[in-house]
């Protein structure tokens, strides 16, 4: 961080290093308060403190919460990495336990994230820990990104939504990083007359009902999670969650459109086929350009990376 002339970093505690984690990832000062057991205003008056030592406005304040700032958001990377190196020098000399591990993640409805995720929860070696998983709406994914309530979000972008989505990322100081590209694949279920087809196409699609994840107040054609989000459809049914959606696939005989990349033991009554259309979905995840990742969720996308490859897709990077 460049030096500004103003407020001093000595007396710095490692305990405000904490707290300043915790307010940042939980995005209120009164929830950090009860989860680091002190009273609210002992926690306010500790980032006070903090900003005035540093000489930045580390949060922005508001009814709904804090986010951070410009500043405060290169500063968390620097307090994440002492607070960390701080967690592995108590483990090894002082026999401390492994501190409760974090991870919030935001993602588009991908059953390969559902996937990568047990297997960084199976993997954790901490006696406690706290995990989140939020699959929810483009827009949403980044807003939490950008605001810290989740690490990293994972969504797709194509040649359609490509300008769009990174003027988004780069307004909100966030960065994609791709992961693979997948060939558009139909979702249907198993008893689907175009369940053993080689390859669908948009014609055989014409008489079934095509199922979309809702937007909500973002419902722009650069927000779907499926391609071809522009063409017509004789038959439209909005859902806001994948059960369901796999549901109607049963009942209604319905398809989405997504990667191909589905697991059996997750998701065995649906199955993928190839779709005939000459696009591509690129598949990556996002995160803080200035805000390194947490050695869980580099974990996390470690697994990712497993996952994918376990289906015998090529990895971009």
């Amino acid at each position: 961080m460049a030096r500004s002339g103003v407020g001093t970093t000595s007396g710095i505690t490692l305990l405000q290093l904490k707290y300043f984690v915790e307010v940042a990832v939980e995005g209120s000062i009164s929830a950090a308060a009860d989860l680091s057991f002190v009273s609210q205003p002992t926690m306010s008056a500790a980032m006070k403190d903090l900003e005035t030592r540093v000489g930045r406005t580390l949060f922005t304040r508001s009814a709904r919460g804090v986010t951070l700032t410009e500043d405060g958001a290169e500063f968390l990377g620097y307090a994440r990495q002492v607070v960390e190196q701080a967690e592995l020098l108590e483990q090894r000399y002082l026999g401390r336990p492994r501190s409760r591990r974090l991870l919030a993640v935001s993602a588009q409805h991908y059953s390969f994230v559902v996937d990568a995720f047990v297997r960084m929860v199976n993997a954790s070696d901490a006696a406690e820990y706290e995990f989140t998983l939020r699959e929810t709406r483009t827009w949403d994914i980044i807003e939490d990104v950008r605001t810290l309530r989740s690490e990293l979000g994972v969504l797709y972008r194509n040649d359609f939504n490509r300008n769009v989505i990174n003027k988004l990322l780069r307004e909100s100081g966030l960065t994609f990083n791709p992961l693979f590209l997948a060939a558009p694949h139909i979702f249907v279920a198993r008893t689907n007359p175009l369940a053993n087809r080689e390859r669908a196409t948009l014609a055989d699609l014409e008489n079934l009902p095509r199922l979309t994840f809702d937007q909500g107040a973002n419902n722009s054609f650069y927000f779907a999670e499926e391609i071809l989000s522009t063409l017509s459809s004789k038959q439209n049914i909005r859902v806001s969650d994948r059960a369901t959606i796999f549901n109607l696939m049963i009942g209604l005989g319905g398809y989405t459109i997504s990667t191909g990349i589905i697991s059996d033991d997750l998701d065995p009554s649906i199955t993928a086929v190839p779709l005939d259309v000459d696009e591509r979905i690129e598949i990556g995840w996002i995160g803080h350009t200035s805000v390194p990742l947490t050695d869980q969720a580099r974990g996390f996308v470690a697994q990712l990376r497993d996952v994918v490859r376990d289906f015998g897709v090529e990895l971009l990077a």
